[in-house]
């Protein structure tokens, strides 16, 4: 895995830092942790430490490679654009189209292909590097004592985070109730770069949830900011997790507790544009990028805004899958959202916009000018979901209907409550998330979690813009993603997805 992880391998410590003004910074976002530090000065002091874990969060949404790789942004696009909701009215000027048409996956050497299993394992091996050197950090004071606690307790949150993500892409899928003996991908737990065979997707779940179990053993209420873990975003991993694995009592749990203090937005904040992190109560994590620390045409919001002034913009504005859009009401404040004319009147798009129906503008960037658009990891709205689904699938229709009608009243409040049951009902729960959760990355893993094909038929999606890849089969190969031509040459002992 050496050649795999080391281009992307950043050092999270400035030499601002190691002078000792890292105590004076309130916000990871105001550090640079690109420029390179020895290792000894990393693990000098508790500051230094947490300065690592910093520059993790940045790369969250920091640009890895080319352009349309902004870290986690850039993959919750793609795995969007995989699926079905998220429709691309135009080629525009090319970006992301080959994952929409299915053409990233079935190349080892392709740069989206590589690019996930890259981001994921060089944060994995700078979270290994914290775990193993954090507990010799000098603790002069019980301030450093509890900065270091909360910095191991961050790397293991972000070990449990990407090993989920890349078995979900590159593995196949968590099947409840077998033994998952399917091949996964390597765990490493050290920052050794020995080659490593896979282990099984059953392996790979356990160790995520130990993980997991480790972060909120260090983990409290405060954080630096909601770009930073903390207990509550812990428990949203373990009920995102327990429900791709079937364990849906953990699932309700774990959602139950993770949404408190989260409460849902109202209807005015929902259409505001989804653009404020710190401000929206319903936001558990995310990212927020300021002025100085973006990248003008590599942001989220360079692709997935409507009012950002950029090509990719003005040319092949995203839009939702008209299918799915006109199966909810007006009065379901999330279709607000969305235009179905594309003319987006009050938004007075310049006449160099293109136009098309369905056009959505749920996420606006700061400006024309400006696209920054602070990018959503985890929302209430989330486990409410969640718990709904997982109460259903338990048998228990009447708790998660109890649940399920106090989020979707609030999404619209001319609702009467679910009148459906059995798979249907399910179906309306998995609607619901569909509408929710356009742009943020969810379709592609969802479908695959639920072991259903891809359609794409009947909507608006562009038979040019798909290559009339419009429907793939649950059986297909293509659902995980080839293991990179890079790692198969670094390392003897992979083996790769049939194709």
């Amino acid at each position: 895995m050496k050649n795999i992880v080391k281009q992307y391998i950043k050092w999270a410590v400035v030499l601002s830092v190691l002078t000792g003004m890292a105590s004076c910074q309130s916000d990871y976002l105001e550090t640079d942790p690109t420029t390179a530090a020895s290792e000894e000065a990393a693990y000098s002091s508790a500051a230094n430490l947490m300065a690592i874990v910093n520059g993790m969060h940045r790369d969250m949404y920091y640009r890895q490679s080319d352009q349309g790789q902004n870290g986690q942004g850039g993959i919750m696009i793609i795995m969007d654009a995989l699926a079905d909701d998220l429709v691309f009215p135009s080629t525009g000027n090319g970006w992301y189209v080959s994952a929409v048409r299915w053409q990233d996956q079935v190349n080892d050497n392709a740069s989206n292909d590589l690019y996930p299993y890259q981001f994921y394992y060089a944060l994995i091996r700078n979270a290994n590097m914290v775990i193993a050197n954090g507990p010799s950090v000098p603790a002069p004071t019980a301030a450093d004592a509890s900065t270091i606690k909360t910095a191991i307790g961050e790397a293991y949150a972000f070990r449990a985070f990407c090993y989920y993500m890349l078995v979900q892409i590159y593995g196949k899928r968590y099947v409840p109730g077998t033994n998952n003996t399917q091949l996964g991908v390597p765990i490493r737990l050290v920052a050794s770069e020995v080659p490593l065979a896979r282990n099984t997707v059953e392996e790979v779940y356990t160790q995520i949830n130990k993980d997991l179990d480790e972060a909120a053993v260090r983990l409290g209420s405060t954080r630096a900011t909601k770009s930073h873990f903390n207990d509550k975003v812990i428990l949203g991993l373990r009920a995102r997790i327990a429900l791709t694995q079937g364990n849906y009592a953990v699932a309700i749990t774990a959602a139950q507790s993770a949404r408190t203090g989260f409460p849902l937005m109202d209807n005015a904040t929902y259409t505001a544009g989804f653009n404020n992190l710190a401000g929206n109560g319903e936001w558990m994590w995310g990212a927020t990028i300021i002025a100085d620390q973006g990248d003008t045409f590599s942001n989220f919001g360079a692709y997935m805004s409507r009012n950002f002034n950029s090509t990719n913009i003005r040319q092949a504005p995203k839009a939702i899958n008209s299918k799915l859009f006109l199966s909810f009401p007006s009065t379901d404040v999330r279709t607000k959202n969305f235009d179905p004319t594309g003319a987006h009147t009050a938004l007075a798009l310049p006449s160099t916009y293109s136009k098309f129906p369905y056009t959505g503008q749920k996420f606006l960037a700061a400006s024309q000018a400006d696209s920054r658009v602070d990018v959503p990891y985890m929302r209430s709205a989330e486990m409410y979901l969640i718990e709904a689904e997982a109460l259903a699938r338990s048998g228990n229709e009447a708790g998660s209907k109890a649940v399920f009608d106090v989020f979707a009243k609030n999404r619209n409040p001319s609702y009467s409550g679910a009148t459906t049951t059995g798979a249907a009902y399910i179906t309306e729960i998995l609607n619901s998330r569909r509408l929710e959760f356009w742009g943020e990355g969810f379709r592609f893993l969802d479908l695959k979690r639920l072991n259903q094909g891809l359609d794409r038929t009947g909507a608006n999606h562009s038979s040019v813009v798909t290559n009339n890849l419009m429907t793939v089969a649950n059986t297909d190969l293509r659902w995980e993603f080839l293991i990179p031509r890079a790692e198969i040459n670094a390392n003897p002992l992979i083996v790769q997805n049939p194709l």
